[in-house]
């Protein structure tokens, strides 16, 4: 039996972290590669690690090029995100189909695609769904979706406007009781090497993981709790999101604040997942905010 060979794309945030607990949790002997544009210094530190550097271009390479690249690996994980630009994510699907591997991991790390459908605020998710109907209309190549929810520490990103600790605010999109699911990319990365390494293996379904499911109003709640303050509270309605991106249509972050308002899609019972099942410990917004912010003087 040979043994088991793994190519990750990419080795951004979320990349080095699946490439680390896949280093830690494979088999002695597997092999693991990732695919850098050979310009990247990224590929430096990836020796050390045991993780093998291969030179390529996922936004401009043709899709045969690419195809190439994937053949001889078992299970290509796509660990490319939105930043690649409108059409990656089919060629990639495709390019995994066409080289024959076994399995293929998409990027789908984010919400769950099929609950929103077509047309909604934000329109990079179609492609999603081209990509899931790419991957299910055919039977050479097994697939594998992780749905993960946003990551933990957008909540707390200031250009996306949720919790805003400068002006002592939090924004609850939609309103205070609409639902979302986070995860941190930490245990996106070791949740998806044990479900890529699981035996028998798991392949043609979707997995939810979650770090935590939480209303807006139950975010506001544990921040006050965590940090000993007080935020304000405002809601942004869902008429009041569109039509602030009716007036900046090409702006993302206000497609995102839409789309996460409405509420389909982007939250699950954490008992779904397979953490959860499993009985995996994760990160949650509460351990996630003691972990990495603090308190300001004042309300000490």
């Amino acid at each position: 039996m040979t043994s088991p060979s793994i190519l990750v794309l990419g080795a951004g945030e979320l990349g080095m972290a699946v490439l680390r607990e896949l280093v830690a949790l494979a088999p002695q002997g597997t092999r693991i590669a990732v695919l850098l544009r050979a310009q990247s210094t990224t590929a430096n530190g990836l020796s050390e690690l045991g993780v093998e550097p291969l030179a390529g271009d996922l936004q401009n390479d043709s899709q045969d090029t690419l195809a190439a690249l994937f053949a001889p690996f078992d299970t290509v994980i796509s660990c490319i995100g939105f930043a690649a630009g409108p059409g990656t994510q089919c060629k990639l699907a495709q390019a995994a189909i066409r080289s024959g591997v076994k399995r293929y991991v998409p990027w789908q790390f984010g919400v769950d695609y099929d609950v929103i459908g077509r047309g909604s605020p934000q329109d990079l998710f179609d492609e999603q769904l081209d990509v899931r109907d790419l991957l299910r209309g055919q039977q050479t190549t097994q697939w594998l979706i992780i749905s993960t929810g946003m990551f933990t520490s957008f909540l707390f990103e200031p250009s996306f406007g949720v919790v805003d600790l400068a002006q002592n605010t939090v924004h609850a999109l939609g309103d205070w009781d609409t639902a979302v699911t986070v995860t941190t990319p930490e245990d996106i990365g070791r949740l998806t090497a044990q479900i890529v390494l699981a035996e028998p293996a798991i392949a043609n379904q979707v997995v939810y993981i979650a770090g935590d499911t939480l209303t807006y109003g139950q975010l506001a709640d544990t921040v006050d709790a965590a940090m000993g303050i007080q935020l304000q509270r405002e809601p942004w309605s869902v008429p009041a999101l569109l039509a602030d991106l009716a007036s900046s249509p090409d702006d993302n972050l206000k497609k995102y604040r839409a789309v996460f308002a409405q509420g389909n899609g982007v939250a699950w019972d954490p008992a779904v997942t397979f953490n959860a099942r499993h009985g995996i410990a994760v990160t949650d917004v509460d351990a996630w905010i003691r972990q990495h912010l603090t308190a300001p003087a004042t309300s000490r």
